[in-house]
């Protein structure tokens, strides 16, 4: 993904001041009832703590900005589904369903299943341990559904709720585009991938809405090709990012933006909406991005166990080779929550799909 960084150095002092204002403002009362998350990287709260997996940060300077320390949040502070359920008026941050699953008093108010390097494919972020694919996160909400459904007041809270979505980024970086460990990029063009896994998406948001989730933001893809990691591994050929990433995003979101709109014409109160990251995030067409992670990274492009992180980090970009600080975040949130454009969001953004 990318920041637009020309964007954010222009307007940093409006975004620094909404940024104070916003997340200090607190609704009195929730606008839904409940906030379900389900995703990869981006939105984990720290699903993967406990798994056998390289691909969890549970240790410092991931969380240096965040009052509870290094939870498991791919950034230094509140990843973008802290801020939108923030924006949503709940004032706790939507648990774990490792944690929640264990005190039914918790999953009243939603369910975070994100999980780091997880995909629409199953065999998506295998290489780097367990992960908690689309499929599983679907069936842990299941769990959730039914203990929820023992209450019929429950049962109609359902379809109030908020639900996001963020995934698919781990099916390119992690798959498609990981020529020594996957074999997806030899059965299929970048078109063709799209295709399938659009397909097997569709049938994944499809069981959401007959578990009972109505509000539901899909986010497309952000341009992973201005990611440290992919310049690092690809170049960019004298480009500001690696363009063949690029264009597979724009093929997959192209297709989940027209999903989007046939789920919403087939399915009965159905309220889906395509968020649209690549536009939120996208940088300036000529102008380079720093690609320079705010922490010393390892191998993989995660953080170095307790190295100390650039000290201005309200300036930075990418926290490390892959994933955004929390003033990206915060933008992303932001627009994601109350579009500045109408490309960022379609056909509502996420405070008009709670209102409905």
């Amino acid at each position: 993904m990318a920041c637009d960084f020309g964007h954010l150095l222009i307007s940093f002092g409006i975004f620094i001041v909404l940024f104070h204002f916003y997340t200090l403002m607190v609704f009195s009362k929730p606008q839904v009832p409940c906030y379900f998350i389900f995703g990869d990287s981006w939105v984990d709260t720290g699903n993967n703590n406990k798994l056998k997996t390289k691909c969890k940060v549970n240790y410092p300077p991931y969380g240096i900005d965040f009052p509870e320390g290094s939870t498991g949040r791919f950034t230094n502070g509140r990843n973008s589904a802290d801020l939108i359920g923030q924006y949503l008026g709940f004032n706790k941050f939507t648990p774990t369903y490792a944690t929640a699953s264990k005190r039914n008093k918790d999953i009243k108010r939603g369910v975070n299943y994100g999980s780091g390097c997880a995909g629409i494919r199953q065999e998506s972020g295998r290489h780097l341990g367990d992960r908690v694919f689309m499929d599983r996160q679907l069936r842990q909400h299941k769990s959730i559904v039914s203990k929820l459904s023992r209450s019929k007041k429950n049962r109609s809270l359902l379809k109030k709720c908020v639900y996001i979505v963020n995934m698919g980024s781990n099916d390119y970086v992690n798959n498609f585009f990981l020529h020594g460990f996957y074999n997806t990029s030899n059965k299929y063009t970048k078109k063709q991938f799209a295709k399938v896994l659009v397909k097997q998406y569709s049938k994944q948001l499809k069981t959401l809405y007959r578990l009972g989730g109505r509000k539901i933001a899909v986010f497309g893809l952000a341009n992973m090709g201005c990611a440290p990691i992919q310049i690092f591994r690809f170049g960019t050929n004298g480009k500001p990012c690696v363009q063949p990433i690029n264009d597979a995003v724009r093929l997959f979101n192209d297709r989940l933006m027209n999903l989007v709109v046939k789920l919403n014409k087939d399915n009965s109160g159905a309220k889906f909406t395509f968020i649209n990251l690549a536009s939120i995030l996208s940088p300036l067409g000529d102008i380079p991005l720093p690609s320079t992670p705010c922490c010393p990274v390892r191998e993989d492009w995660q953080c170095i166990r307790s190295s100390n992180p650039c000290l201005i980090r309200d300036l930075t970009i990418f926290f490390d080779g892959m994933h955004p600080t929390e003033t990206c975040n915060f933008i992303l949130a932001r627009r994601s929550f109350s579009a500045l454009s109408p490309s960022d969001a379609y056909p509502y953004d996420i405070s008009h799909l709670a209102r409905l």
